[in-house]
């Protein structure tokens, strides 16, 4: 991979903004699967080593742009803070005087948690303005939020404009991977996409029909695929307007002799 990591970076005594994926399930105020926790763990662990002080910023859910306890990363804090057998202090929010005088006040090793980002609606608008406010927080910004790279929004595109940025030790890994799968990939090379919209994969399933032999989907995308070829979804997620791409995506893979399953 020839993009710059932290490790090319000075991170000691600086403030290192980063970007995680923290989308996880929640059940009954408890996180449900820590494997997009422990994911983040190296790059997390290599600050601390490195004597950086490091806040941690994330989505959670679909909260529509408003507060909403049921989404807040409070138990995300608690998980994290087990897994690395140190204090993760937990920020009211990700913006305002409170979260400021909190970051202001952290030392080498400190690590904070911001409340989630979508509980603004200029996050997901990838607004400027709360880009910039995110970006007064650090001194260098690192997105390790692979799961997350493909969305133009302010805290994975906008602050970038405003903070050194390097990838994480988990998005130089999946980059490394992925970039040999797309250029020498073994044979059959089957791919496989979930999540819910269709509309948020159509480059990523153009791109991969001129290399897989075979595509799988899932998630919640897949009704969209159903509907699209006339079978019955019942009340199941579809996202109507999307198809019109999704028979579109179907014919090419077809045209390619591509299935998409």
């Amino acid at each position: 991979m020839k993009k710059k990591t932290v490790r090319d970076i000075q991170v000691q005594e600086k403030r290192v903004l980063v970007r995680v994926d923290f989308n996880v399930p929640l059940e009954h105020g408890i996180v449900g699967d820590e494997n997009r926790i422990r994911a983040a763990l190296p790059t997390i662990q290599y600050l601390i080593e490195h004597q950086a002080m490091t806040i941690l910023c994330s989505h959670l859910g679909r909260p529509k742009g408003k507060p909403n306890p049921a989404y807040s990363l409070a138990p995300v804090a608690s998980c994290l803070s087990r897994l690395l057998q140190r204090p993760v202090s937990m920020a009211p929010d990700c913006r305002g005087p409170a979260v400021d005088a909190l970051v202001k006040a952290m030392k080498p090793t400190d690590i904070v948690l911001l409340e989630n980002l979508r509980f603004h609606p200029q996050e997901e608008a990838n607004d400027a303005g709360f880009a910039r406010e995110l970006a007064t927080l650090g001194d260098v910004y690192i997105n390790d939020a692979f799961g997350s790279a493909h969305r133009a929004h302010a805290s994975t595109v906008g602050v970038a404009a405003f903070l050194p940025a390097v990838a994480g030790l988990l998005m130089a890994r999946e980059l490394t991977f992925l970039g040999r799968l797309l250029t020498a990939p073994a044979r059959p090379f089957v791919a496989i996409l979930g999540g819910a919209k269709v509309s948020e994969k159509i480059g990523v399933i153009n791109n991969l029909l001129g290399k897989v032999d075979h595509l799988l989907i899932g998630g919640g995308m897949a009704n969209t695929f159903l509907k699209a070829q006339g079978q019955e979804v019942g009340q199941s997620l579809v996202e109507d307007d999307a198809l019109e791409v999704a028979r579109t995506l179907l014919q090419r893979g077809a045209g390619k002799l591509v299935p998409l399953l």
